[in-house]
């Protein structure tokens, strides 16, 4: 009796209507409840689409930012999975890209707390595109136009000969401030040179290994030699801004260009045109280099181009060339990447004037080299590039004429 009373109670259940549990269809363009999920198009609802990512990635807003504010809130129970707490990783890195997340940072500087900066592919493009391209172009320009006009110009010879007497023209301090400025230089140069073409050409003719340690030391040595090649340079200035000031001399240096074309040797001082020319492009573009240098290693202590372009906004300077007023609200990695063009631009001019400065020092003039050799050069070579110098010295300083000690 029991077994008939157990089979009637167990068909009268399953003949009751029941509710279904609600199904959710994943091809249904039906929200789901409590989500701020509709059937509006994706760029209403928030969803990030292909077109947000390349508007940040161009530094432009996303074109509906729903998906900016719709951050953390309480968690959803959608059907057949369980909650996720109070804020799940999706609202934690949503946050994050949206620079509106509760993050500390050990710098102090509220700019550290940018995790996430979308907006560097421009950069990335121009490094690898245009700096590479015109200032590897640059270099090898200059060097080939050397070339050629050693080819057609030669060596500039001392007329005469030597006369076998020597005039001291570079004390042992000013000599060592300059190879210590041209030794740090070409550390810097090669090292940056490095940095900037070695995934390009270095990974593919030695392999990725070789790069990874080839960059490693030149990142400790360019961001070390840096402060050498500093210091160097100050010295440098304090010893020699007096004697490159401008005068009626270059004039006529100018005029019979410098001696290097012609038969001509112009008058000159301590200093002719051409070097003071040389000199203020190594001060100002080394300065130049050393101030972005100091700011690629401190950007949160020392920005400098958010600043710079607020002036520039100021001035009106945009407008002159049809630009758009430069942007001032700048994260530490937005600095970096100005910071980092600036660099390589101005370092890549100032590699390139170097090589004209180590052309005319060596192959290019005999008897250049001694004066930064030994320090002493000889006197028909000091008459013929710097007549009035040598003049002041047999006048004032008679003693530092003597015979040749290689004689």
């Amino acid at each position: 009796m029991l077994r008939h009373l157990m089979a009637l109670l167990t068909l009268t259940l399953l003949a009751l209507p029941m509710a279904a549990p609600a199904q959710t269809d994943p091809t249904s363009d039906e929200p789901i409840a409590g989500t701020s999920v509709d059937d509006s198009p994706a760029t209403s609802t928030g969803r990030q689409t292909l077109e947000d990512i390349l508007a940040r990635q161009r530094g432009e807003e996303p074109a509906n930012p729903v998906r900016s504010q719709d951050l953390g809130g309480d968690a959803l129970s959608a059907p057949g999975m369980g909650p996720l707490g109070g804020a799940s990783d999706s609202d934690i890195w949503r946050q994050i890209r949206f620079n509106d997340g509760d993050i500390r940072n050990s710098t102090i500087n509220p700019n550290g707390d940018v995790l996430i900066q979308t907006g560097g592919i421009w950069w990335e493009n121009l490094r690898k595109g245009p700096l590479r391209t015109y200032g590897g172009w640059l270099l090898l320009g200059t060097i080939a136009v050397l070339a050629v006009f050693y080819l057609i110009r030669g060596r500039i010879r001392i007329d005469g000969g030597k006369a076998g007497t020597v005039v001291l023209r570079f004390k042992f301090i000013e000599r060592m401030a300059h190879w210590v400025l041209a030794g740090s230089f070409i550390l810097l140069g090669f090292t940056g040179l490095f940095t900037l073409f070695g995934r390009k050409y270095l990974i593919p003719a030695f392999g990725h290994e070789f790069n990874s340690v080839l960059l490693t030391g030149s990142k400790f040595i360019h961001n070390n030699v840096s402060w050498a090649f500093m210091i160097a340079l100050t010295m440098v200035f304090v010893m020699w801004v007096w004697h490159n000031i401008p005068d009626k001399t270059d004039i006529t240096w100018f005029k019979q260009a410098g001696g290097i074309i012609g038969n001509n040797h112009p008058p000159a001082k301590k200093f002719n045109a051409g070097q003071k020319i040389i000199f203020w492009s190594v001060i100002v573009l080394g300065a130049s280099v050393s101030v972005s240098g100091i700011s690629l290693l401190f950007p949160f202590e020392l920005p400098l181009f958010s600043h710079t372009f607020e002036v520039l906004n100021g001035w009106g300077v945009p407008g002159w060339f049809g630009f758009d007023a430069l942007p001032v609200n700048l994260a530490p990695q937005e600095e970096m990447q100005f910071a980092q063009l600036w660099h390589a631009i101005v370092a890549f001019l100032m590699m390139a004037v170097i090589l004209g400065h180590i052309y005319i020092g060596t192959l290019g003039m005999e008897g250049a080299y001694d004066a930064m050799g030994s320090g002493l050069v000889d006197e028909n070579w000091a008459h013929q590039h710097h007549s009035l110098w040598l003049d002041e010295i047999k006048e004032e300083k008679p003693g530092k004429i003597r015979t040749d000690p290689a004689e």
